[in-house]
């Protein structure tokens, strides 16, 4: 326990995480500890591209995909059931991307993520949507949290989307 200036009492904790590694790409850097891998995509880099090629180079078919940073471009897309059709929009201005959130799954026997993001303007309005891809501009930091099994996507023909298949 410590005292600070203020008089107030504060506990300091150092963890030291002993099984980790560090791996590098043409456009990301990463650290794995323990099973879970924390990924760093540079500056000016598409976010699908190097989380695919991560992804692709480790060996990883099935997970979650959490991230935080910052684009100057993101295409969203949105879907209308209704209509089984896709409505694609790309944005180009500097935005805060809040969340990123999504999975990796197998379709066709190759790993695939499925992202959703929100981004902050600056004007303090957000857009949200699926991710098709975006262009960091600053920061690009993503968790990656494989699972140790494998998930398989298929098209369900009478809404026009892929699914998880448990029977594959």
């Amino acid at each position: 326990m410590r005292t600070l200036e203020n008089g107030i009492s504060s506990v300091f904790l150092t963890t030291t995480v002993m099984d980790t590694q560090n791996f590098k790409g043409n456009n990301w850097s990463a650290r794995k500890a323990g099973s879970i891998y924390i990924v760093s995509v540079q500056d000016q880099s598409s976010i699908v591209d190097a989380l695919t090629d991560f992804i692709t180079t480790q060996n990883i078919k099935a997970g979650e995909v959490t991230g935080i940073g910052a684009a100057n471009e993101a295409t969203l897309r949105f879907f209308k059931p209704s209509e089984k059709k896709y409505v694609d929009k790309t944005f180009r201005e500097q935005m805060e991307i809040t969340n990123i959130s999504g999975n990796i799954s197998e379709i066709e026997e190759k790993p695939v993520l499925h992202l959703h993001i929100t981004l902050g303007r600056e004007d303090y309005t957000a857009l949200a949507g699926h991710l098709l891809d975006a262009k960091i501009r600053g920061a690009g930091e993503f968790i990656i949290y494989p699972l140790d099994t494998r998930v398989v996507k298929t098209k369900n023909k009478d809404i026009g989307i892929n699914f998880y298949d448990f029977e594959k």
